[in-house]
């Protein structure tokens, strides 16, 4: 599982985490294609696991795992 498809299975769109966040929209399309790791304090990461429905966690292993796989991406 990616990002991407947790905040689907929220029924969210990129504008609505965005919203909440309130980050840039391409800031939430950079998280979800492993480009860049969320840098949010932690009441904005409560919130992102609560949007989600996962434990923080959860959500730090999915964000690492799609990161590291950009960057394997990137360096073939």
């Amino acid at each position: 599982m990616n990002l991407k498809q947790l905040r689907k299975r929220a029924e969210l769109r990129i504008l609505d985490v965005a919203y909440r966040l309130n980050v840039a929209e391409s800031t939430v399309r950079n998280w979800e294609t492993g480009r860049t790791l969320p840098t949010l304090n932690p009441f904005e990461m409560l919130t992102l696991c609560q949007m989600y429905k996962v434990s923080l966690e959860e959500l730090a292993v999915i964000a690492i795992s799609s990161y590291e796989e950009h960057k394997r991406k990137i360096a073939k």
